[in-house]
């Protein structure tokens, strides 16, 4: 099992990277989140490599060859064919693991759901056991969530280490009808749902209060 790999990044697709390890090209499956921190990694001054990189830039929208990094994995197997899915932290790899326990849920379902979702705002719906506004923040069809909380709600606690009190849950129903508040607003602003959510989703997290999210999503809509 491979369960961690260490290497320089060579390219980036949309979907994958290719980690060189030691002159060996792993192809790694990961989210579209890991990605745009590689993104803003600075690769140095490579200026042999700034053609090649200028073109990968303008093809997938990111810059991040040249980078050397850790990712923690999952090694899929089946029966044509073997998929590394990766992650820059083991929290989110633990998290991954637990989803793919879920009946019906594989490695690439998965690895959809943490696309559309940050293990935030999953863990808050497993912990309160509420499904709608997870469905409303991310964009997770009604009966996925449903399955996640379902299934995952006494295992989640080895991955988020924390056990909430009622009180501490009742604050996280509040940042969540927050959230839907904010993406409310956005779309009413004219901004598409897709476009609303990946904004909530960059917005930092010291941000609690409802026009303050929006004034920050405003400019990053606005970039």
């Amino acid at each position: 099992m491979i369960s961690q790999l260490t290497g320089t990044v060579v390219h980036i697709d949309p979907k994958y990277i290719i980690l060189d390890v030691q002159g060996v090209g792993y192809r790694v499956f990961t989210t579209s989140d890991i990605m745009s921190k590689l993104s803003k990694e600075k690769t140095g001054n490579k200026s042999a490599q700034s053609n090649l990189r200028k073109n990968d830039k303008e093809s997938t929208g990111i810059d991040a060859e040249g980078k050397k990094v850790t990712i923690w994995t999952y090694l899929a197997v089946r029966e044509n064919a073997m998929d590394i899915y990766g992650f820059l932290s083991l929290a989110e790899l633990n998290f991954f693991e637990l989803l793919i326990t879920i009946s019906g849920i594989g490695p690439k379902t998965a690895l959809s759901i943490l696309n559309l979702a940050s293990i935030h705002t999953l863990e808050t719906a497993i912990q309160t056991g509420d499904t709608f506004h997870i469905t409303k923040v991310s964009g997770i069809g009604n009966k996925i969530a449903e399955k996640i909380v379902r299934e995952l709600k006494d295992k989640i606690e080895k991955v988020s280490h924390l056990s909430r009190s009622e009180s501490e849950k009742d604050a996280m129903r509040s940042a969540m009808k927050n959230d839907s508040d904010v993406l409310l607003a956005l779309q009413s602003l004219g901004y598409s749902q897709n476009e609303s959510r990946e904004a909530l989703k960059k917005l930092p997290k010291e941000i609690i209060e409802t026009n303050g999210k929006v004034r920050e999503a405003l400019k990053i809509l606005g970039k």
